[in-house]
């Protein structure tokens, strides 16, 4: 019995190593920087996402396996910080996702390129919020205002656009670096391009690069 269980800890550590060796970890930390850095929401790492949680999932139970077979305390708090490091991650990129929908939800939800960037989860969050922030400021505010100014969103029934919506600022300098080649881009009133090779950092503006983002460019 003893050599059994002794056998399976060893295939689970194998297991849990093989996983750890792998660039989620990396991804995710990268998928982090980039979401808090740029001023709109990016698109919903989904499989990234779906693999951090196995893997945390798996670490939690190689961690309790570990416990409950003696193994060396030092051993375990080891495996214990790299689950609490994959997990802090995990919820960050979550959390970073849920300010950006939280501030800018009528703008995001009115842009079909930036909804499509959103997981179903975050679909049904943003249109609730809505729903909530609309029935909230019709019963408190709104309904004792007069007709022409009854909107949520604009200021007045002769605003041509909603001018009371926060966008996000497109306009704004960001630092970026070439992840893994040759990059050359595009400035605004420039005719020559910017030219960076990998792991070059340089100061752009976001929207020059938005495109790009994930792909040929890193956010710092």
């Amino acid at each position: 019995m003893a050599e059994d269980f002794g056998e399976g800890s060893t295939a689970g550590m194998d297991e849990y190593e093989t996983l750890m060796a792998t660039t989620d970890v990396e991804l995710l930390k990268t998928a982090l920087r980039n979401e808090k850095a740029a001023p709109e929401i990016l698109q919903f790492q989904a499989q990234l996402v779906k693999r951090a949680r196995e893997q945390i999932q798996l670490m939690e139970e190689t961690v309790e396996e570990f416990e409950q077979s003696g193994m060396d305390p030092l051993t375990v708090s080891l495996y214990q910080m790299d689950l609490d490091r994959a997990q802090f991650l995990l919820r960050s990129y979550l959390r970073v996702r849920l300010q950006k929908l939280e501030k800018y939800m009528f703008y995001i939800w009115k842009n079909d390129s930036l909804r499509n960037r959103l997981s179903e989860p975050e679909k049904i969050f943003v249109k609730r919020c809505i729903d909530d922030m609309e029935k909230h400021l019709e019963e408190t505010v709104l309904s004792k205002l007069p007709d022409n100014y009854q909107s949520a969103r604009r200021q007045s029934i002769i605003s041509e656009e909603d001018d009371m919506v926060p966008e996000p600022q497109l306009d704004t300098f960001v630092a970026c670096k070439s992840s893994n080649r040759f990059v050359s881009l595009t400035l605004v009133d420039s005719e020559r391009p910017l030219e960076m090779e990998r792991h070059d950092v340089s100061f752009v503006l976001y929207k020059v690069i938005k495109d790009k983002i994930g792909v040929d460019v890193d956010l710092v």
